[in-house]
């Protein structure tokens, strides 16, 4: 860990990171749907369900959601019959999800508070770890790549479904000024929070590139890293192997 880390285009002390994040994920807790929409235009949704085709869940598997409170992942892989463990650092994402998931009569999932970076559960537990939108958010990203790795069995699978940087040429233009100015707008119209909206489109473009990601990746153990970019690069599913 470095002296400071990014939160948005600022650089702040690794605890003072944690503590804004939480304040940001409490703030948009109850709200999260539309803070979900506001950024992608309403695409996160095909985007997740993407994303847990690549995962391929099935029953008798036991998969950990990493940053799932609000369950959006979870509730995807519940019908494959895998046992999902769905963890969070932030109480208030979590007592959403459950209390979605008592909406939808879901009642096989766990939910547990858990800290991406110290994780609780025992090596060589899970056969899948996935996160979706929340890796950009942890302090310390090469330790949550690491902790993924210790708590997946050998052969386990890794996969992340991230914001990353739009490789088309003019769309990422056209992007960032949908992103940087029209949506911390809609936070205050939607949320009357401006500020949680603001930092999480700076959060994106302080998160590194497919490439670097992927190189992280690797340097945490994994094997056969890749990145599948969508909308050409603004989202990417990175996955690598545990062996």
């Amino acid at each position: 860990m470095t002296d400071t880390v990014s939160f948005g285009y600022s650089d702040v002390a690794p605890e003072e990171k944690t503590r804004r994040v939480g304040e940001v994920f409490s703030n948009v807790a109850a709200r999260y749907d539309l803070m979900n929409d506001a950024m992608s235009g309403g695409m996160h949704r095909l985007w997740k369900d993407r994303f847990v085709r690549r995962v391929k869940p099935r029953a008798g598997e036991h998969i950990l959601d990493m940053a799932g409170g609000t369950g959006d992942i979870a509730f995807r892989m519940e019908p494959s019959g895998a046992a999902i463990t769905v963890a969070d650092i932030n109480p208030e994402m979590l007592a959403v999800g459950v209390e979605r998931a008592q909406q939808r009569g879901i009642d096989g999932l766990v939910w547990t508070e858990a800290n991406a970076e110290r994780l609780q559960f025992p090596d060589r537990f899970f056969d899948a770890y996935t996160i979706a939108f929340g890796i950009r958010n942890v302090t310390d990203i090469p330790a949550a790549l690491r902790e993924a790795h210790r708590v997946l069995k050998r052969g386990g699978r890794f996969f992340c479904l991230e914001f990353s940087t739009t490789l088309w040429p003019g769309f990422a233009d056209v992007y960032d000024a949908y992103s940087h100015h029209l949506v911390p707008k809609l936070g205050k119209l939607l949320a009357n929070d401006e500020d949680s909206y603001r930092y999480l489109i700076e959060s994106i473009r302080r998160f590194p590139d497919m490439a670097t990601f992927e190189r992280m990746i690797t340097e945490a153990g994994f094997v056969q890293a890749n990145a599948e970019p969508l909308l050409g690069g603004l989202v990417a599913i990175h996955s690598g192997w545990k062996i």
